[in-house]
């Protein structure tokens, strides 16, 4: 039975010596290990003027049991790499059967110094200790795409948006085909309000990630506001309607952002003058109500009342007495223009 499979990254080797002993130990596995049953021929992965193996993205329906031996031989040629990322999926009718994020694990200084790194990057108080276990793996592999967007990850944490910005491009110009350095990188200029650069961004994320990871979605919400700032009303709906049609995993942190994605959706239909959609998208808001958003009750049934009356339904002074209940004074005032 074939199954659709997706496998793209990269995984950089440092040393022409390491290079050279991977590609000898994938052709000796590949024939004496798998049968040479495996997806790839050499010569179409590894890149001898980047020292490294690389799968820009590849897609295909494949045997599972090839599929498999693909994985297994990628996994065991992570382990000689010193940086890098890829990631192999097996997936059958929109389910996950099988899933792999290979990153190096050896005993590399580079390595383990990132690994620590990475490790404390978002624990309390441990962000300076982060940032001198990531920089120390740079100074010993200075190609190191993770390590730099890690350290530009604890820089945003910490507010310094100069120095998390720069590591951010020095990650993309190591690996182009990064999303999370892309994704970082665009929230930096959501800050900065430089909503176009940050909508270019945000696009070369999505091109380099799949709708099986988070970061895809993520981006697609963020996209969504950078559009709505500059009020391009359709780019933002197609954004926030994806998203909001996404049935994420369960306790997915994605799914506590449904409530915000349908209002702001609603909100957008109405300045299409799409009412019934609008009405719906308010419904769903409701429902996915969620505390910690900053989204008052009050409001959700202010706009909720708002596209009822656009609709030509009934309900609307009702919806607008309870949001004035709760203290939302553009209801009341609504309420006494009706009067």
């Amino acid at each position: 039975m074939l199954y659709k499979t997706i496998i793209q990254g990269k995984l950089e080797f440092g040393t022409e010596k390491t290079y050279d002993k991977v590609l000898k130990m994938f052709l000796y596995r590949a024939e004496n290990y798998h049968k040479s049953d495996i997806l790839f021929e050499p010569e179409d992965i590894f890149i001898k003027e980047e020292l490294a193996l690389k799968i820009p993205r590849y897609v295909h329906q494949v045997y599972e049991k090839t599929y498999r031996n693909t994985a297994k031989l990628l996994a065991y040629c992570s382990q000689f790499a010193v940086s890098g990322s890829l990631n192999t999926w097996l997936i059958d009718s929109g389910k996950i059967l099988h899933h792999e994020n290979l990153e190096p694990e050896s005993d590399k200084i580079a390595v383990q110094q990132y690994l620590k790194g990475k490790s404390l990057v978002r624990e309390e108080g441990k962000q300076e200790e982060a940032i001198k276990a990531l920089t120390a793996a740079i100074e010993k592999y200075n190609r190191h795409a993770q390590a730099y967007e890690r350290r530009a990850k604890v820089n945003y944490i910490m507010q310094k948006y100069h120095d998390a910005k720069r590591d951010y491009t020095k990650s993309i110009s190591y690996d182009d085909a990064y999303p999370y350095a892309y994704y970082g990188r665009a929230k930096v200029l959501v800050h900065e309000e430089d909503y176009n650069a940050a909508i270019e961004d945000f696009d070369k994320c999505l091109k380099c990630s799949v709708a099986l990871q988070e970061i895809y979605w993520k981006c697609r919400r963020i996209k969504s506001y950078c559009h709505i700032q500059l009020k391009e009303w359709e780019l933002a709906a197609f954004d926030l309607k994806l998203f909001c049609n996404r049935k994420f995993p369960e306790g997915s942190p994605l799914e506590s952002w449904k409530e915000w994605a349908y209002f702001h959706y609603g909100t957008i239909l109405l300045e299409l003058e799409n009412y019934t959609e609008a009405l719906e998208a308010f419904e769903n808001a409701i429902v996915f109500n969620n505390p910690k958003n900053s989204i008052s009750d009050a409001e959700k049934l202010r706009y909720r009342g708002i596209a009822k009356q656009k609709a030509g339904k009934n309900g609307y002074i009702s919806d607008f007495k309870e949001a004035a209940d709760l203290g939302d004074n553009q209801s009341a005032e609504i309420l006494r223009s009706i009067a």
